[in-house]
């Protein structure tokens, strides 16, 4: 090695141009917030274990391969030549790149030797899959190895190989036959093995790569080549819209029953069997389908547990501006929730280590590595062509290759696929327009992307002999909201059934609506003449509606006719209401007229409510709201990237206290603060005038201490006008102010870009 070769990681990072420090700061992100003070400051950062070990999960298991021939190299360093040729099945511009991408993230430094720092090789602890070194595991091992390794028996040599080819690392297990000794026990006495523990044992780094001959490192790690699935692109966005319109209306679908009959909160967290149960039959759905669409609605920040001191799980605030968007908007919602999500919906229905099955909206589901799963496989499909994309297993093959050390993180990955497809982010494999949208730019990236391909939202019904409505697309929110009054949904879809019966018209005439309204409604909403069974039933219901009178007292029950209200009070069906006859015409009861009104409507009667001005109540009951979250608020926060401008700021400023670090070191005119010196004045006036930058410790107007590198522009009236380098800005410095001063000579200055 030349003798002016950097002799540390932090003298190396010195050597480094501007541009390759950004690409540092840009590749290992971790380490630039807060600004490094200097290059020591940096240094110490990149050694950080945690740091480290996210820098190595990051990489490709072609560029580990090429970082554990560093680390097995016999010596400290290791001359590109000799990586080279350490791999000879790798091909040179790939080798390269995996060299390029190390030093880059100062995993590897050094430009004719390339070293591994020490947190380098702490965090990787067994390179190329082989153990420690003989004499690490204190093992002394015989002078003929090979010969030694010749005449084992097949089933203890069986043992070694084992160990080289997988994992250096073995159980030790009891073997009932040959007096107990099982083939690894006697490889132990022969001390071949080493015992780690009183369960484990190594094998020795020397056998290992004695056993595997030509290839110590093993077999070469390039990138798989999986087959790619191609498909028209217009027909994945048709389906993706398909899917999108079925995910909108089902979720819509399910808050709106949960509007009317919320689901209970679990001690434990999530929603209960019953009302999961409920729920599908409602939708006409199966189980795993429901709980799949309260994840979803959750995800999206639509469903939460309603307020402090509620135990039901509710529609939030941000459904009432939900259901006003359009259908685009409101699928991006959903999207953008299921990407951004800490939980697993496929893990519903497994079982915990109790033994019980998790439930939807459970805390069991959580995982806070979902979100990159997520968009690591994503991000894959996205670097494929429009329309063409991966099988599930091959995506899972790649993502292996890609982040080797968290392949065991890989297990939900085919879920997550199936999930994307249900939704409509993926077709088959393939990114839809909108998913590619939703990967790239978000909620508005997947609007845009969806938009056009959904239908527009329709104003009209058809209304059929039987009592039903078809809605041959989308509602828009008006319509929909009126029916959900007047109707109830009896299947989706495409199309959406919904059917009017006696109830429903008595729910519309509760909510306020009169015969003529109900009649007008119908005649305006459908495209098709409105049933004459459909008129009979308003007419019907309406005649019966408000024959009785509720208010409080707690409450009452009036009515002209005495004979219905001695019905009223005769009929067992009402004995919970506990009336009692005030008058003729008036029944009183000690409970509120919310109650006596669903007994009496339970009986069979129509009653109808009232204020105290005898007015019949039209306001419908307010719906109960949960107060919500900002969607995605629980997934981990993924620090955002510098920009270019925060770059060269970053860098700047580290360049500016490693220069402000070498002039420490040179000799400094001092001062008592407050008392300016002449050799203060001489020392910034020379500065001035041969625009060399000087190194100023200054105490500013709250008393608090700095040390910075400033280039001094003028010293007129007891100030010094001069560029602050850390901060980037033009600054004024009052001199009694200044306790220590020294020159920035050009030999410890900051080094230039090369």
């Amino acid at each position: 090695m030349p003798t002016d070769a950097p002799p540390t990681l932090a003298a190396w990072l010195r050597t480094r141009s501007d541009e390759q420090l950004s690409a540092l700061l840009v590749a290992r992100a971790d380490v630039a917030r807060p600004a490094p003070s200097d290059v020591v400051a940096l240094a110490s950062r990149l050694a950080v274990p945690v740091s480290v070990d996210r820098a190595l999960d990051e990489l490709d298991a072609t560029t580990l391969q090429v970082l554990d021939v560093v680390l097995l190299a016999p010596t400290d360093g290791l001359a590109p030549d000799a990586l080279i040729a350490a791999l000879p099945d790798l091909p040179d511009d790939v080798l390269e790149a995996a060299i390029e991408r190390l030093t880059t993230r100062a995993l590897l430094w050094g430009d004719d030797a390339l070293h591994a720092p020490d947190p380098v090789r702490r965090s990787v602890r067994h390179p190329a899959g082989l153990g420690r070194r003989a004499t690490e595991l204190r093992l002394q091992l015989p002078t003929d190895l090979r010969a030694t390794l010749a005449e084992l028996p097949p089933e203890e040599l069986a043992v070694l190989e084992r160990l080289a080819a997988e994992r250096p690392v073995g159980h030790l297990p009891d073997g009932p036959g040959d007096g107990g000794r099982t083939p690894a026990r006697r490889l132990l006495q022969r001390g071949l093995l080493a015992r780690i523990d009183a369960l484990n044992v190594e094998l020795p780094r020397e056998i290992g790569v004695l056993l595997r001959g030509d290839r110590p490192y093993g077999p070469p790690r390039l990138r798989p080549e999986p087959a790619v699935v191609a498909r028209d692109r217009e027909a994945v966005d048709r389906r993706a819209a398909g899917a999108a319109l079925e995910s909108v209306g089902r979720v819509g679908e399910l808050l709106g029953i949960l509007e009317e009959e919320p689901a209970g909160l679990l001690r434990s967290g999530g929603v209960g069997v019953r009302d999961q149960k409920r729920l599908a039959r409602e939708l006409h759905i199966g189980e795993p389908d429901a709980a799949w669409l309260l994840e979803l609605a959750y995800g999206a920040g639509l469903l939460d547990v309603g307020g402090p001191h509620r135990d039901e799980w509710l529609p939030t605030r941000s459904y009432d501006v939900w259901r006003e968007q359009d259908l685009a908007d409101r699928w991006a919602v959903l999207a953008a929730g299921w990407l951004t999500s800490v939980r697993l919906p496929s893990l519903v229905g497994q079982r915990d280590v109790a033994g019980k099955a998790v439930n939807p909206l459970s805390p069991d589901l959580v995982r806070h590595t979902a979100p990159a799963i997520r968009r690591s496989a994503l991000a894959v499909l996205a670097e494929y062509p429009a329309g063409s994309g991966l099988a599930p297993d091959d995506l899972v093959e790649l993502l292996r290759w890609r982040t080797p050390r968290r392949a065991d993180r890989l297990a939900p990955v085919p879920a997550l696929l199936a999930e994307a497809d249900r939704l409509g982010v993926l077709v088959g494999g393939v990114l839809s327009t909108a998913g590619r949208g939703l990967l790239a730019s978000g909620e508005d990236g997947a609007a845009d992307g969806m938009r056009g391909l959904l239908p527009e939202p329709v104003d009209h019904v058809l209304a059929q002999p039987d009592l039903s409505l078809i809605a041959p697309g989308p509602l828009v929110s008006e319509l929909a909201d009126t029916l959900a009054v007047v109707a109830d949904v009896e299947s989706s879809g495409g199309a959406t059934v919904f059917r009017v019966s006696e109830g429903s018209i008595r729910r519309a005439l509760d909510f306020g609506w009169s015969a003529s309204d109900l009649h007008d409604l119908f005649t305006r909403s459908s495209r098709t003449p409105v049933p004459q069974a459909l008129d009979y039933l308003i007419d019907d219901v309406a005649r019966q509606h408000g024959r009785l009178r509720v208010g409080a007292i707690e409450s009452y029950v009036r009515s002209d006719d005495h004979g219905l209200l001695s019905q009223v009070l005769n009929d067992r069906r009402t004995e919970e209401a506990e009336l009692r006859r005030l008058a003729p015409g008036v029944l009183v009861s000690g409970l509120g007229a919310d109650e006596v009104l669903t007994v009496l409507r339970e009986a069979g009667y129509a009653p109808a409510g009232e204020n105290p001005g005898g007015a019949v109540l039209t306001r419908p009951p307010a719906r109960p709201r949960a107060l919500g979250r900002r969607p995605g608020s629980e997934s981990t926060p993924v620090g955002r990237s510098l920009s270019e401008a925060e770059l060269a700021a970053t860098v700047r400023e580290i360049r500016a206290g490693d220069a402000a670090l070498a002039a420490r070191r040179g000799e400094a005119v001092r001062q008592v603060p407050g008392v300016t010196t002449a050799s203060t004045l001489e020392l910034l006036s020379r500065a001035v005038r041969e625009g060399v930058p000087v190194w100023l410790g200054y105490v500013d107007a709250q008393g608090s201490g700095s040390q910075r590198v400033v280039q001094p522009v003028s010293l007129v009236g007891g100030f010094l006008q001069g560029y602050d380098e850390r901060r980037g800005e033009n600054r004024t410095f009052a001199v009694h102010r200044i306790t220590s001063v020294a020159l920035v000579e050009e030999e410890q200055g900051a080094p230039s870009a090369q």
